[in-house]
């Protein structure tokens, strides 16, 4: 099983700045399945610098995913972000600033920038696929190093609503269309 956390607004696609954003969702992924384990909550964070105009997509929480606040403080956006993070193997970012990505290999933790909007369902997958047939160098790393290391818990419990399915290969792929 890996931690995977995504900056995300609304809990279904990735369209956060890492250190601007405030929210990051996690989710527990094993071969075929996925199940949301909390969502971090951060004070909204002033971007600088060439992000400062960027203009990230943005919607309402969903009040009913479960919730591990963390407020971190101003001075340092990222700090309880990285708390937060214990534990996990990777974080899906619409962006990541270079400081921050440094930061999250300090503490084992592998930074993944995608396009604005993608859609974490179709990243869920695509790690479940990776942990069940290979191909992604980053989750056969984390993945040998989450057999040594155990799962910090989070605030939130995990439910069945809050489970999802996924693929374990191209053929499930053709079967579901």
């Amino acid at each position: 099983m890996l931690r995977i956390a995504f900056a995300s607004s609304d809990r279904t696609h990735v369209d956060l700045h890492f250190g601007g954003g405030e929210r990051l969702v996690v989710f527990d992924v094993s071969p075929g399945r996925a199940d949301l384990v909390g969502t971090g909550e951060f004070i909204k964070a002033e971007l600088k610098g060439q992000n400062k105009d960027r203009g990230l997509s943005r919607a309402e929480l969903n009040p009913d995913a479960p919730v591990a606040v963390t407020i971190g403080p101003d001075e340092d956006k990222v700090a309880a972000k990285l708390d937060f993070l214990q534990g996990c193997a990777a974080v899906y970012a619409a962006q990541i600033g270079a400081s921050s990505i440094k930061r999250l290999l300090g503490i084992g933790v592998q930074p993944i920038i995608v396009d604005v909007g993608h859609d974490i369902h179709d990243l869920l997958n695509e790690v479940s696929l990776a942990m069940f047939h290979g191909g992604l160098s980053w989750v056969e790393r984390a993945t040998a190093k989450a057999r040594e290391t155990p799962t910090r818990e989070l605030a939130a419990e995990t439910t069945s609503d809050n489970s999802h399915r996924l693929i374990t290969s191209i053929e499930e792929l053709d079967g579901a269309e």
